[in-house]
């Protein structure tokens, strides 16, 4: 598998409490889109997000991406709530109840706001 192509895998927590999950290409331009409510981001127009709550970059394929979103929206706020604690254990979750051994490697959401508040205040 190529390293240079992955995706992000991101769980942001919006302003009514509630985590937001997606994936993307390019998180920094898909997240000033959840907050600034682009027309691609409907349900962050109305919850704007208050932080991005944890990410990943996972190195698989697109449809691999949606797998794991789609297995991240169906957990109940507890487990979400584990994984954004303990990000490693998403792996583990996977592996368990997808049966997929994937290369996804958690990102500090705090890294990224902070590189693109760098980006804002360079301009």
């Amino acid at each position: 598998m190529k390293r240079s192509n992955y995706y992000w895998i991101y769980i942001l927590e919006c302003e009514n409490g509630c985590y937001y999950t997606g994936y993307t290409e390019n998180l920094f331009r898909r997240y000033l889109q959840h907050i600034n409510g682009s027309a691609k981001a409907k349900y962050t127009r109305s919850f704007k997000p208050t932080r991005i709550a944890q990410c990943w970059k996972l190195y698989d394929t697109k449809g691999i991406a949606l797998r794991i979103e789609h297995f991240i929206k169906s957990l109940d706020r507890k487990v979400k709530d584990i994984i954004v604690d303990d990000p490693e254990r998403l792996k583990y979750y996977v592996l368990d109840k997808l049966t997929l051994d994937i290369e996804i490697f958690p990102y500090n959401p705090e890294l990224v706001e902070s590189e693109l508040l760098n980006l804002y205040t360079c301009d």
